[in-house]
């Protein structure tokens, strides 16, 4: 392991035969571009600013090529999503409308079960946030994950960044499912087992407007407990977090310093 990683630290600083080549052609054009300066005139400084344009436009030819390749492969990687999510929505419907041996009906851990499942996890894998949405939405909506009739249990679903705000999942099984950094705001998790509101609270981004398992609402939620401050902070809601922290100091301005206590009659 050490060995590896001296390679890897001093492989940069080792010119290989090709970049030898070029740095050996870099000082012979500049060498005779020198020559040829002193024998017409032509100083170093006029070479560079000749030089320049070209060079801004290679530049900008090379960042512009980049940016291309970039958009395109992002363009690609959109398109291969929207493919793996069309495909995985027409397999599972198929499974659904099966007139001989419909999902629905299949018991959790069967066969049926089994390969929806492995479907649904390796699919989750691939797409983004906001496709996953799609995939839990639609097997909810489906009646595969509700915990009264579970017929596709999403243990260890990759959710983490998912796109979940406004999601209806009530009594939805999550158990054991990747949350880290789903944005639930507005989702409606009631009676949805498998995930403490406390395990919520850790691994989601946002829960704003969030229904919780227990049926409160995360506010008023993590205010019971103590945590709504802490939790604005170490979620990155400084912006509320300064908001509430100004409307206390505005209460306290408008209700003034604490009166002193009056003494007791007869008593000076």
């Amino acid at each position: 392991m050490d060995q590896e990683r001296q390679v890897r630290v001093y492989t940069p600083l080792q010119l290989t035969g090709r970049q030898l080549l070029w740095a050996g052609v870099a000082v012979v054009l500049l060498t005779i571009a020198i020559l040829i300066g002193y024998r017409y005139g032509i100083t170093l400084w006029d070479w560079i600013k000749l030089l320049v344009i070209p060079a801004v436009i290679a530049g900008g030819g090379l960042w512009f090529n980049a940016q291309q390749r970039e958009r395109e492969q992002r363009i690609a990687d959109e398109r291969a999503q929207d493919e793996a999510l069309q495909a995985y929505l027409d397999q599972i419907s198929q499974l659904l409308t099966d007139k001989e041996r419909p999902l629905h009906r299949a018991q959790q851990g069967d066969s049926l079960s089994t390969v929806a499942r492995a479907r649904t996890l390796t699919v989750l894998s691939r797409l983004d946030g906001h496709r996953k949405a799609s995939v839990v939405q639609f097997l909810n909506e489906s009646g595969l994950i509700r915990k009264d009739r579970l017929v596709l249990a999403l243990d260890g679903a990759d959710l983490g960044g998912a796109d979940l705000r406004e999601a209806r999942l009530h009594m939805a099984s999550l158990l054991e499912a990747d949350l880290e950094k789903a944005d639930l705001r507005g989702a409606d998790l009631r009676k949805v087992i498998g995930i403490t509101n406390e395990e919520l609270a850790q691994q989601t981004k946002n829960l704003e407007g969030t229904i919780m398992p227990n049926g409160q609402k995360a506010e008023e939620w993590l205010k019971i407990k103590g945590q709504y401050e802490e939790w604005l902070k170490i979620k990155g809601h400084h912006e509320q977090w300064l908001k509430n922290r100004g409307l206390e100091e505005d209460k306290e301005q408008e209700l003034g310093p604490p009166h002193p206590p009056h003494p007791p009659p007869g008593r000076s």
